[in-house]
C-alpha cells in the first residue's frame, strides 16, 4: 500500500469532475468513477492507495453518499477498485491495461491512438547508420567488465565539447553519463536532497520531476509562470523567503510552456541561490531545439562560481527516448559523489548505447538542424488547425522545444482529456503538470508527430470540445425508496 488519500484530498484532485465528455446523459455516480479512472490513468491518483470511506468523499464533494456508493460499486465492477468489509477500498487497475510510453495507464487495444501525451519524436533515420558504427567500435571495451559508472570517455568528452561550445568551458571529469535525464535528476536528488528537503519549481512543470520529488517525500513550493515567464522579482522573492535546499529550473523552452529565461534573469538566479544556500539543478533537455533563428542565452552555469549549479540534459528530446544517454554537469568532486551513489542503483549505463550516443554527437549539426525544421513545420500546423477549430484557446507561440501551452476556454482539462480518449487521442491535462489539482483551464499540446496526425487530433479535440456544451446536465434524481 502507498498510503490513504482523505476525501479533502480527492475532491481537490477530482476538481470539475461533473464536466462528462458529451453529456451523454450519465448518472452522477457514472461521472464520478470515469473522473477517478482518470487520475488513475494519467497517475495523479497512485494504484494501490485507499480511497476515503464513502461518507467522507459525499461530504467533501457536498453530493449524497448513494451516489459515491454507486461510483464505488462501478469501480469494482470495472476492475478499479478492490473493497473489503471493515477494511477499505483501494485503487487498482484491470488486467487490460499497460504503461504507455507516457508513463500512463492505458488499454492494450490502444494501437490506433493519437498519443499527444507524449513529448518525443520518433528516431532521426542516422540512428541506424550510428548503431552500426557502434557495433564495430564495441570490441575495444569487450576486455573488461563493461562497468563505467560515470560514463565511457568518448561520451563523457563529447558532451563536455558541448557545453564548451556553448560557452561554459567542460572537462570530462565534470561529467556523468546517465540512462537518461529523469535518471539523471533521480541520482541527483538521492545525492543532494534528504527526505523531506524543501524544493522550489516552477508551476507548470515536469510531471515525471514532480514525482521524483514526491519519491523523496520533498516539501514543494512553486513560483508560478505567467504567460510571458518568470517574474523575476517573485521566483528571486521566492527563493529568499522559503530558502529551499533545491531549486528545479527549466530555463530553455520551459516544459510545457515553451518559455526561456533570459541571460539577465540567469544571472540574477545564481546569484540569490548562492546567497541562500540553494543548489540549483538546471534540466537542459530542449536547450538543442531552438525554432525560427532563436538566440539561446548562455547556459546557467556561466554564473556559477560556487558550485550551485548542477545542469542535467539528455539525447531524448533532439535525438530519441528509446536511446537512454543523459547525463549531469557538475564540479569533478559532485560527479564522483554521484558516481558513489550510483553503485548502489545502476552500476552503469549500456556500453553499446553510449558508443551510438558518441556517433550521433558526431553528427550533431545535420541530425539536430533536420529536427529543428521538421518541429518548426509540425508546430506551426497544429497553431493553424488551432486557431481554425479552437479559436477561442489562447496560445503562446513557443520559440523553441516541442509542447504549446494552450489556455482553455474553461476549466475542463481533464474532462476533455476524458473525452478525447473515446475518440482516440490521448492528451496530458493541465493538472498533470502542477500540484493538487490546479490548472484545469489548460493543456500541453507536443508537436512531434506528423502534421497530417495533428490536424486530424486537433479536429478531433475540438468536436468533443463543443459536445462539452452541447446539452444541459441531466438532472438524476435519486431512486425513491418504497417500504
Amino acid at each position: 500500500m502507498t498510503g490513504q488519500v482523505r476525501g479533502v484530498q480527492l475532491a481537490r484532485l477530482l476538481g470539475q469532475w461533473h464536466a462528462l465528455p458529451g453529456r451523454r446523459r450519465s448518472p452522477d455516480y457514472a461521472a464520478l468513477a470515469g473522473a477517478v479512472r482518470g487520475l488513475l490513468a494519467d497517475g495523479r491518483l497512485p494504484l494501490g492507495v485507499r480511497l476515503p470511506a464513502e461518507r467522507e468523499l459525499a461530504e467533501a464533494l457536498r453530493i449524497s453518499r448513494t451516489t459515491v456508493t454507486a461510483a464505488y460499486r462501478h469501480l469494482r465492477e470495472t476492475g478499479h477498485l478492490a473493497s473489503r468489509r471493515g477494511a477499505g477500498s483501494w485503487t487498482m487497475l484491470p488486467g487490460n491495461h499497460r504503461v504507455a510510453s507516457t508513463g500512463l495507464w492505458t488499454p492494450l487495444d490502444d494501437q490506433d491512438m493519437i498519443d499527444l501525451g507524449a513529448a518525443a519524436p520518433a528516431a532521426p533515420p542516422q540512428l541506424l547508420d550510428a548503431a552500426r558504427a557502434a557495433a564495430e567500435d564495441l570490441p575495444r571495451y569487450l576486455g573488461g567488465a563493461g562497468y563505467h559508472p560515470t560514463g565511457i570517455i568518448e561520451l563523457r568528452e563529447a558532451v563536455a565539447d558541448g557545453y564548451t561550445a556553448r560557452g561554459l568551458p567542460t572537462s570530462a571529469d565534470q561529467i556523468m553519463v546517465t540512462s537518461g535525464t529523469q535518471h539523471a535528476l533521480d541520482l541527483v536528488l538521492r545525492l543532494a536532497l534528504a527526505p523531506g528537503g524543501s524544493v522550489l519549481v516552477e508551476s507548470p512543470t515536469y510531471p515525471n520531476a514532480l514525482a521524483a520529488l514526491a519519491g523523496r517525500r520533498a516539501r514543494i513550493t512553486t513560483h508560478g509562470l505567467a504567460a510571458d515567464g518568470w517574474d523575476s522579482d517573485l521566483l528571486l522573492g521566492g527563493l529568499r523567503q522559503t530558502r529551499p535546499k533545491l531549486a528545479y529550473l527549466i530555463p530553455e523552452f520551459q516544459n510545457p510552456t515553451g518559455h526561456l529565461m533570459p541571460a539577465a534573469l540567469r544571472e540574477r538566479v545564481v546569484a540569490a541561490a548562492h546567497a541562500v544556500g540553494t543548489d540549483l539543478v538546471v534540466d537542459e533537455s530542449f536547450v538543442d531545439l531552438p525554432l525560427d533563428g532563436t538566440e539561446v542565452p548562455p547556459p546557467v552555469g556561466v554564473y556559477d562560481r560556487h558550485s550551485r549549479v548542477i545542469s542535467i540534459g539528455g539525447m531524448s528530446k533532439p535525438y530519441w527516448g528509446g536511446l537512454r544517454i543523459g547525463w549531469v554537469r557538475a564540479s569533478a568532486p559532485q560527479v564522483q559523489r554521484l558516481a558513489a551513489v550510483r553503485v548502489g542503483v545502476d552500476m552503469a549505463s549500456p556500453v553499446l548505447d553510449q558508443l551510438v550516443a558518441v556517433h550521433l554527437l558526431a553528427h550533431a549539426d545535420a541530425i539536430v538542424t533536420d529536427r529543428r525544421v521538421t518541429l518548426a513545420a509540425q508546430r506551426d500546423a497544429l497553431l493553424g488547425a488551432l486557431a481554425q477549430r479552437l479559436p477561442d484557446w489562447r496560445v503562446t507561440v513557443p520559440r523553441g522545444g516541442v509542447t504549446l501551452w494552450a489556455e482553455l476556454d474553461g476549466p475542463v482539462s481533464s474532462a476533455l482529456a476524458r473525452a478525447a480518449e473515446e475518440v482516440g487521442v490521448r492528451l496530458a491535462p493541465g493538472p498533470r503538470f502542477g500540484l493538487d489539482g490546479t490548472l484545469e483551464r489548460f493543456l500541453r499540446l507536443p508537436f512531434t508527430l506528423p502534421a497530417a496526425d495533428l490536424v486530424e487530433a486537433v479536429g478531433r479535440i475540438a468536436a468533443v470540445r463543443y459536445d462539452l456544451d452541447r446539452t444541459g446536465r441531466q438532472r438524476w434524481r435519486e431512486p425513491t425508496v418504497i417500504a
